[in-house]
């Protein structure tokens, strides 16, 4: 059971992440890294100083502020991130370039919780049931269940990779990407 950070320990990592001297919407970078970009600008820290845990940083972290440090240009992410779409046998459900099989396409613009980046980190850190649980609301389409991955996925840089694959795979209408 992973506990909650409370209020004032998480005001005191967003004043660290300032102390350190990041600028306004500039990423801080994460503490079990130097080469790893922070997730978000106000990304807690967990009780033991170390950087969050994928379910600690999508349970806590305010709606709507996690964003993706990487993007669908960077070619050498974007490898990264297939292979660990393979890994994790997401290509199972999703299909080997995204396009579907017994679950929804992630190649094409529509997503029935949303498209963007704090949305997707939640929905495949916790799952759609423990989604739906936070008031993130199902857009429709088939009641289909995501399985909750943030226990298995090794790290929140992984699974930022993971969703820069996503990204790079997308051929739905350009005005809608969010990236």
């Amino acid at each position: 059971m992973r506990s909650r950070l409370s209020p004032t320990v998480f005001a005191l990592a967003c004043c660290l992440g300032a102390a350190m001297g990041a600028a306004p919407n500039q990423a801080v970078p994460a503490a079990d890294s130097a080469q790893v970009p922070a997730a978000t600008t106000t990304s807690p820290v967990s009780t033991s100083g170390t950087a969050p845990t994928i379910m600690q940083l999508a349970q806590t972290a305010p709606k709507g502020s996690l964003k993706n440090p990487y993007n669908p240009e960077q070619t050498e992410i974007v490898n990264q991130g297939h292979e660990l779409f393979m890994s994790y046998s997401c290509s199972g459900c999703h299909g080997g370039t995204g396009g579907g099989g017994m679950c929804p396409q992630i190649n094409g613009e529509v997503w029935f919780w949303g498209i963007d980046d704090d949305v997707l980190f939640r929905l495949i850190a916790l799952g759609s049931v423990d989604l739906g649980k936070q008031g993130y609301e199902h857009l429709g389409g088939p009641g289909l269940q995501m399985p909750p991955f943030g226990g298995i996925i090794k790290s929140t840089d992984e699974l930022w990779k993971i969703l820069t694959w996503i990204r790079s795979v997308y051929k739905g209408d350009p005005k809608k990407k969010t990236w």
